[in-house]
């Protein structure tokens, strides 16, 4: 497999998505905490960069927000806006839909650049997972709620869809943009259908 372009526009724009909504989701995670805005900020931060930071670390990739300002202006926009704004527009599912958001734009974005630093194809999907989840397990952690993974419903089966799509595609010989665009849609459309109709995989019962 020809190794991926890493700076392509779109999968930049994947990247930065997911920060943004994960560390929203950071956010959230305070507001219903009732915490102080500093709070509000290290869940944002820690959420977003979480997943990305073990990533880069684990593939021999220099760490993608040491290096730029963005990524930390991102998770810190996010945390601002989330103090900012009246809580009702953040009851309900809020927080379910923008990690599922974050979950499908990490996990491709994730996959792609574990394949761009030369990562064999099942270890870059594994990176895709790992980059999707990782951010909110240590959210959840730190505010002392259950994690996403002891819950029955679909989160990394998503996340495993979007980023085994995206290598499976671009070893078909599909533009990255155009697979990034397919991956991360039919990982957002798994979770969507497991948060709106609770689907889940069975759970062990011997």
């Amino acid at each position: 497999m020809t190794p991926l372009p890493l700076l392509d526009p779109l999968l930049r724009y994947l990247d930065w998505a997911g920060v943004a909504v994960f560390a929203l989701s950071g956010a959230l995670v305070a507001a219903e905490k009732r915490q102080t805005l500093v709070t509000f900020a290290f869940f944002a931060v820690v959420t977003g960069i979480g997943g990305g930071t073990a990533r880069d670390l684990l593939i021999g990739a220099p760490v993608f927000w040491i290096h730029e300002n963005a990524t930390l202006l991102i998770c810190l926009a996010a945390a601002l806006l989330v103090w900012a704004l009246p809580r009702r527009l953040w009851r309900g599912r809020a927080l379910l839909w923008l990690d599922a958001a974050g979950l499908a734009a990490y996990a491709t974005y994730g996959a792609a650049k574990g394949l761009s630093f030369g990562v064999a194809p099942w270890p870059a999907a594994a990176m895709g997972v790992l980059t999707a989840c990782l951010g909110g397990i240590v959210r959840d952690v730190l505010a002392g709620e259950p994690s996403i993974l002891m819950r029955p419903e679909l989160y990394v089966t998503a996340a495993a869809l979007s980023s085994a799509l995206m290598v499976g595609l671009l070893s078909l010989g599909l533009d990255a943009p155009v697979a990034g665009i397919a991956a991360a849609l039919a990982g957002f459309a798994l979770r969507a259908a497991a948060i709106g109709r609770g689907w889940s995989l069975p759970a062990y019962t011997r």
